[in-house]
């Protein structure tokens, strides 16, 4: 029998952007019992619906991904919310796993819980040199108290609790909504509208110069799930592609990618977020053999193509 064949697994957050393909690569690996809870039927801000969740559907492992995330401008907008939904949620969850003897818990951190001024590429050992960037502190700060309460579990429980830290997600299923998205949506959707209304300029955040790291959602569900299996040590690991890009040159190769011919208006009064981002992901291959398949280019296409069909068939 293979590791996933006899092992219940529950996936908080499962049917969002990123637990939706963890959810199907767990069946592909061969789980076939994969509990993806609700929030109206279980909120996991409380601990008494954290505990029935476990005391409900029994696992094995969980692998924690629920979460409250957006664009720079969400966290600038819902700083307390982020701060507390997101550290009170992994604290229950954790606890009713702890408290019902959970074989393994897998816990998805953010690059946002990293230093402002982080040396370059990211190594987790300068995960607590520094204090995160502030607009996505609050969020970044919740996110990273679960590595502590996790070790501190493992330590005085003997809990076996794993810290994944994925950099800046993308792919198709993400979220578009100019609210609240990230970069590359946003980008994305800015670009095609602009394109189908022949707009003359296209507006974007910042400067431009800030430079960032992304990951395609696939094989950051790779990574996940191949930590779960292989992964039961207490330090946290990085996942990321090793591709660093400025905002700028994204915004071209998007703008290219699209055929939008709009210029492009920088507002500076909008922040850029952290200088730079890019992990060193080392450790990921070393100690689970992974490393990112997807690179930014084909991950774009494959980004665009999902939108667009999307866009036309909700206009059918």
């Amino acid at each position: 029998m293979g590791f996933w064949e006899t092992r219940r697994v529950v996936v908080t957050g499962g049917h969002g952007f990123l637990g939706s393909f963890v959810v199907e690569k767990l069946r592909a690996a061969g789980a076939k019992e994969v509990v993806v809870p609700r929030s109206d039927k279980h909120d996991l801000r409380i601990q008494t619906e954290a505990l029935r969740l476990y005391t409900d559907t029994h696992p094995d492992i969980v692998i924690h991904l629920a979460a409250v995330v957006g664009g720079i401008g969400a966290n600038r907008k819902y700083p307390g919310r982020f701060f507390r939904d997101n550290a009170i949620m992994g604290l229950n969850v954790i606890e009713a796993a702890r408290i019902t003897g959970i074989e393994k818990f897998v816990c998805a951190g953010t690059i946002c819980s990293y230093p402002k001024f982080t040396p370059v590429p990211f190594r987790e050992k300068d995960f607590w040199n520094g204090y995160p960037e502030e607009t996505n502190a609050p969020y970044g700060l919740a996110k990273k108290m679960l590595l502590v309460q996790l070790q501190a579990y493992r330590e005085e429980y003997g809990f076996n609790g794993i810290y994944l830290t994925p950099v800046n997600l993308y792919g198709p299923r993400d979220n578009f909504d100019l609210e609240s998205s990230h970069v590359i949506p946003a980008l994305i959707r800015k670009c095609i509208e602009a394109k189908q209304a022949d707009a003359l300029e296209i507006v974007a955040w910042g400067t431009g110069n800030a430079t960032r790291e992304f990951l395609y959602v696939e094989d950051a569900a790779e990574a996940i799930v191949l930590a779960a299996e292989k992964y039961s040590k207490p330090d946290l690991v990085n996942l990321g592609s090793g591709e660093e890009i400025s905002v700028r040159d994204l915004l071209e190769m998007i703008r290219t990618m699209v055929g939008a011919r709009a210029a492009v208006r920088w507002d500076h009064s909008k922040p850029d977020g952290q200088p730079r981002r890019s992990l060193d992901t080392s450790r990921a291959a070393q100690e689970f053999g992974w490393r990112a398949k997807t690179s930014l280019n084909a991950g774009l296409k494959e980004t665009i193509e999902w939108f667009t069909a999307s866009r036309t068939a909700a206009a059918v």
